[in-house]
């Protein structure tokens, strides 16, 4: 966690964004304005990830 923070407070930006599942705020000092943002993801094309990988896992097994 702490090359996360050193590397974050070493790149040169005007703002950092958090996309993450917890506030990195939390663990880490930011020396920079951050933001916290959401996202959901939604799946709008066929086949979806989950299909993709039962069928690859179905060609490792037989």
């Amino acid at each position: 966690v702490k090359d996360l923070e050193d590397t974050i407070n070493a790149t040169d930006c005007d703002v950092v964004v958090i996309g993450t599942p917890i506030d990195l705020r939390r663990l880490i000092n930011i020396n920079k304005p951050s933001v916290r943002v959401r996202y959901d993801l939604q799946v709008t094309s066929s086949p979806g990830l989950d299909e993709l990988i039962a069928t690859r896992l179905n060609q490792l097994v037989l």
